[in-house]
């Protein structure tokens, strides 16, 4: 199982140190255009592995993509950071035309590959990523759901005072500080409804504090969160490569699901070996259906800024 991480900076480097420590991978390598910036990451990565008890091999290079060929799944990371103030949105300009060059770099060193982006506006770069490579849906992901989700459940369990691991809950929808919707309704503590436990003025302001869960980190830090979005990818790349079938919130092309086509946005979908081994339609209330429609509307909004 070979991994290919596009981008050394703080999300990229922390995607490779996850994948790495959970030993799934062969190998990961980390490419990157600043010269010797991805190879002193790994180099500094590889110097771990005794420590940390793995084997995974971490190659850093710059630019030169035939080093990637037969890679299984690739992260794209690349693109500006955001920084204080800024929206996902602002960042479309950049990034589009880097991930659109990332992208068929990888394919054309390994045609099978299957692409997870990262970069921002995410829900819009992986609608990008469809309209520009061809490849089939399945093998097209886009990370924000699963990150949203995580910050959602630190959110629900810091409000009920409860570990972590008692607690569940998706945010579907776009990924940006208006287009998530968590799902409250559907949240859970070890299967007791959390709107049982906590009260609606309670569980709306974990709502909101998830929704502005990455510009409160950026205007704390100065630029975007690293730890967070690289243990979401990880997990979302462990899925594929070892085949679980692990259901998480990705931004997909959707062809008639949730009533909408043509647009890539945050729904449940099942990750195995193929990438997106199908989408699960929740049945939504009225009022989440309308958020979702909202949602969409932003995602369009953003993807009409594109030059396909």
């Amino acid at each position: 199982m070979k991994v290919t991480v596009v981008g050394a900076g703080s999300v990229g480097a922390s995607c490779a140190e996850y994948i790495a420590i959970k030993d799934f991978a062969s190998e990961v390598v980390l490419l990157d255009i600043k010269e010797g910036y991805a190879e002193g990451k790994a180099m500094d990565l590889m110097q771990t592995a005794s420590l940390n008890g793995f084997d995974t091999k971490i190659t850093g290079v710059t630019k030169d993509y035939s080093k990637t060929a037969d890679t299984d799944i690739a992260v794209i990371t690349s693109g500006i950071p955001r920084k204080p103030g800024m929206t996902r949105e602002e960042l479309i300009g950049i990034n589009a035309g880097i991930v659109k060059e990332v992208a068929n770099n990888l394919i054309n060193h390994s045609p099978n590959v299957i692409i997870i982006v990262v970069s921002n506006p995410m829900d819009t770069m992986t609608y990008l990523v469809h309209k520009t490579t061809g490849l089939p849906k399945n093998r097209i992901i886009g990370m924000g759901g699963a990150l949203d989700s995580a910050r959602f459940k630190y959110r629900l369990a810091e409000a009920l005072g409860a570990p972590i691991s008692d607690v569940d809950g998706m945010v579907i929808g776009g990924h940006s500080d208006t287009g998530m919707i968590p799902l409250t309704r559907l949240a859970t503590r070890n299967s007791l409804p959390v709107h049982k436990i906590l009260s609606e003025e309670r569980l709306t302001q974990v709502s909101e504090d998830t929704k502005v869960g990455g510009a409160t980190l950026t205007k704390l830090l100065g630029t975007s969160a690293w730890y967070a979005p690289g243990a979401a990818v990880s997990g979302l790349v462990q899925a594929i490569a070892c085949d679980q079938k692990k259901m998480f919130p990705c931004s997909t092309l959707l062809e008639g699901e949730y009533g909408m086509t043509d647009i890539s946005i945050g729904v449940p979908v099942i990750l195995g070996k193929n990438g997106i081994e199908s989408i699960v339609e929740i049945e939504l209330t009225e009022a989440e259906k309308a958020k979702m429609e909202e949602s969409a509307a932003g995602v369009r909004k953003t993807n009409g800024l594109l030059e396909l």
